[in-house]
């Protein structure tokens, strides 16, 4: 039947046996490196982040955060009483952005995330007063691209998700901020720029001194690690006195021929805003040629994070249930306006579908129903859809942890070498709410590293990493810190 074909065709092509999955774990190692060689030199961006000194639990003092990396922004106050002691006491406050204010001016923009910044500590602070006269001290979360040249800057390469404001881009986004908080009166520094896995590597690192690594599976993806300064080629200038760097991957972009890419992830890519760049030269190529080059030769635009990311998993199903309908009846005669709308089922509805154990799938019955409009479904119909949510999500989980196990062996602590304890901190919806991606993504690393080997690694949750990770690493980046 051509429904079961499809569903067999989808089996196929998504497969990810161990020995594929270390080859893109090496492959990403490589990659890696050549990123560290020189700029441009990966696809893997492999960015300075700045950060050499993150936070060890001995912190002290009054620090805040701000989290910026879409159209909520949260501002947080945490107080740290160093070493048993830790976190004695955190607030936080969250804030839509109005919608105008996103496509307006940088000035319009900071101005009311500072003006929101200061209502915060003057209700926090209220009838206190920070001693010595120090000045308060902040980490800012800022979740887009940036190009860094030290801790505390960072231009504004281009805005993505709903921001569109031009006269930011190019602008260092610290001296934005630092100077509407001026205009609020507000005496505070911003001692470091961050991304959100940098965050998540900082918020875990200050509990666990074997955290290695922060990685972001949500929406998106990225992930943040701490190399050692003088195995950096490209860093330029003096070496740190801690001999340690956080680099920010930026992996999403990463590619590897060993990648199972289907013909939903290409359709997919074609259709987004940033299509691989060389997509165009293969429509040209006869059929055969394109067959045989083109999961080894063509480049995709953030390829990794389409595969891995909950951004698109919902998608990917979408994209498979639609061709089912237009080549078989398993779904009847419907109206197809809901299965044709890109990004209408979400990575969350699969969730739910994927995860159901009702003996006759009820919720799968309900969900299609609700967000599809397809009714009337035989149980064989939903068992072929759960199947296909298990295919995509499996697919994503174990090229997940090839990721991770990548990271691992450009440290040398996938357990071949080094026996040292290494914990990589994972932090994002799509680990923390999918359960059967979790669980995959952490049995897939200790089929890659062996039993005896994934004795040594952790994987755990960190929560809020954006969030608490940004004022850490305000701690650890004081201007006071060696002043008794």
């Amino acid at each position: 039947m051509a429904e079961q074909q499809v569903v067999a065709d989808l089996r196929e092509n998504c497969a990810t046996p161990a020995s594929l999955l270390r080859d893109v774990a090496a492959a990403m190692a490589d990659e890696m490196c050549a990123g560290l060689e020189k700029e441009g030199g990966s696809r893997v961006k492999m960015l300075l982040s700045y950060v050499d000194k993150l936070p060890t639990g001995r912190e002290e003092g009054l620090f805040y955060g701000l989290d910026l990396g879409g159209t909520n922004f949260r501002v947080l106050k945490v107080q740290l009483g160093g070493n048993d002691k830790h976190v004695i006491s955190r607030e936080s406050r969250e804030l839509a952005i109005p919608p105008h204010l996103m496509s307006g001016s940088s000035s319009e923009l900071f101005g009311f995330i500072a003006s929101e910044l200061a209502k915060f500590v003057a209700d926090e602070e209220q009838g206190t007063s920070l001693s010595n006269g120090k000045t308060r001290e902040l980490g800012f979360t800022f979740s887009f691209p940036v190009r860094q040249r030290s801790v505390a800057s960072g231009t504004l390469v281009k805005w993505t998700k709903a921001f569109s404001i031009e006269d930011a881009v190019g602008k260092d986004v610290v001296a934005e901020l630092q100077t509407a908080m001026q205009k609020q009166g507000l005496d505070m520094h911003v001692a470091a720029l961050i991304n959100d896995a940098v965050g998540t590597l900082a918020g875990a690192r200050y509990y666990d001194e074997d955290v290695v690594a922060g990685v972001i599976f949500g929406t998106g993806t990225n992930a943040a690690y701490v190399e050692k300064a003088n195995a950096i080629p490209k860093w330029e200038g003096e070496l740190p006195n801690s001999g340690e760097m956080v680099i920010n991957m930026e992996w999403g972009n990463f590619y590897s021929c060993h990648l199972p890419v289907t013909e939903y992830d290409q359709s997919l890519d074609n259709e987004s805003l940033n299509p691989g760049e060389q997509a165009s030269l293969f429509y040209s190529l006869p059929v055969l040629a394109v067959e045989h080059w083109l999961n080894c030769i063509l480049w995709f635009f953030q390829i990794y994070e389409k595969l891995t990311s909950g951004m698109y998993l919902g998608e990917i199903v979408r994209r498979v249930l639609l061709k089912l309908s237009l080549q078989s009846s398993i779904f009847g005669e419907i109206d197809r306006t809901k299965l044709k709308t890109h990004f209408h089922l979400r990575t969350p509805h699969i969730s739910a579908m994927h995860h159901d154990n009702t003996p006759d799938l009820k919720i799968v019955e309900e969900k299609l129903k609700e967000i599809l409009e397809i009714a009337g479904t035989s149980l064989e119909t939903r068992k072929m859809l759960v199947e296909i949510c298990d295919i995509v999500t499996r697919r994503a989980a174990r090229l997940a942890a090839a990721g991770l196990a990548g990271i691992l062996k450009k440290l040398g602590r996938d357990g071949s070498v080094d026996k040292r304890r290494s914990v990589i901190a994972i932090d994002g919806g799509l680990f923390e709410h999918y359960a059967k991606f979790s669980k995959c993504l952490e049995a897939t690393l200790i089929e890659l590293l062996g039993e005896e080997s994934s004795k040594f690694v952790v994987v755990k949750h960190a929560d809020d990493g954006s969030g608490i990770g940004a004022a850490l690493i305000a701690a650890s980046q004081s201007q006071y810190r060696n002043v008794e």
